[in-house]
């Protein structure tokens, strides 16, 4: 552990950081499993609504930086491309 109060209080926020940006990917993670379950069951309705929901989450873990810009947008794009091949179908 670190001895200067400096050094103590960087830890202390490193620890913050680190939660805040686990429980982003989280909530990341529960949003994309919410829209392929919805895809998996051909429920287009549901599947449509939590993208909405899952894009959002995305957008915000990426602009606070728990998750990188271009690995949201692949996924965004990639869940966009599953939902709308339900109607393909």
């Amino acid at each position: 552990m670190a001895n200067h109060k400096s050094a103590i209080k960087r830890h202390k926020q490193s620890l913050n950081r680190a939660a805040r940006n686990r429980a982003a990917r989280t909530r990341v993670k529960n949003a994309i499993k919410e829209v392929r379950a919805a895809i998996q069951n051909k429920d287009k309705g549901l599947a449509g609504s939590s993208l909405t929901v899952a894009t959002s989450v995305l957008a915000k873990a990426a602009g606070k930086g728990a998750l990188h810009w271009k690995k949201a947008a692949r996924k965004i794009s990639r869940l966009a491309r599953a939902v709308n091949s339900i109607e393909a179908e």
